[in-house]
């Protein structure tokens, strides 16, 4: 177990109606710092609008959720500054034409220019280039991609990597950026028992090493806190696009954020 990173996060009553109703209510988490939270819940339940909420991305209507010493929904940009997003249709969406090494800089340039600090930016060049490759090849080392693995190296574009292989690159990237709270969508969508079963244990082993992980899924693995999103008597269902509406709604906020 690595040091303490990630942030304990708690919800009671907590709740999200949109304009065609609820999108989740009543969910009730207890996590400690480094845990592995394992959002389950069939499609159009509201899984991805729990996941924006509880990483300050979306305001909850009712009820209310800590991460770390930070309140939701006061504490809101302060939730999203410790906190990124992987995998996350419409949101972290990677350039099927760029290739990774382009995903891969573009993303160290943007987390020296806004997620770093003014001292940070006047260092020497050379200095910032090599921190700048220390983080990347942190991240990807902890999301389990090797680069010289894959068919044309970091040339390669993303449209030629696999299902496994682009939510790894996904996963890298918001690490790059060392969040406290990590949450991933659509954790085992379209992919294989084994895939699936290799996802977790990167999700675990990201948990392990300190960070507290928030995945988003259809069937949550042994040993995770477990929250679910499957319809209740006080939660209506009768339109399983509002997941999706409701999170479509979010985009423009959680863009900008």
């Amino acid at each position: 177990m690595g040091e303490p990173h990630g942030v304990a996060v708690s919800a009671e009553g907590f709740g999200l109606k949109g304009p065609r109703g609820w999108a989740f209510r009543g969910v009730d988490i207890a996590a400690e710092p480094g845990s592995l939270i394992a959002i389950e819940g069939p499609s159009g339940s509201g899984r991805t609008c729990l996941l924006l909420a509880l990483t300050g991305r979306m305001k909850p209507s009712e009820g209310a959720a800590t991460a770390g010493r930070w309140k939701l929904p006061k504490q809101m940009a302060a939730v999203r500054r410790a906190s990124a997003l992987a995998h996350v249709p419409g949101v972290t969406d990677l350039d099927p034409a760029l290739t990774v090494a382009e995903h891969l800089r573009e993303r160290a340039l943007l987390q020296r220019r806004f997620g770093g600090s003014l001292r940070g930016l006047l260092r020497p060049r050379t200095e910032r280039m090599t921190e700048a490759k220390v983080r990347i090849d942190t991240a990807l080392a902890a999301a389990g991609l090797d680069r010289e693995a894959l068919p044309k190296g970091s040339r390669t574009a993303v449209r030629d990597l696999e299902r496994l292989e682009a939510l790894r690159l996904s996963v890298a990237l918001a690490l790059i950026g060392s969040p406290r709270l990590l949450g991933v969508d659509d954790t085992d969508l379209k992919l294989s028992d084994s895939e699936r079963a290799e996802v977790w244990a990167l999700l675990k082993s990201l948990a392990e090493s300190g960070t507290t992980v928030v995945a988003v899924c259809s069937e949550a693995p042994e040993g995770a806190t477990l929250v679910s999103t499957k319809p209740g008597a006080d939660q209506d269902d009768s339109d399983e696009n509002d997941d999706d509406k409701e999170t479509a709604d979010a985009l423009a906020q959680t863009g900008r954020a």
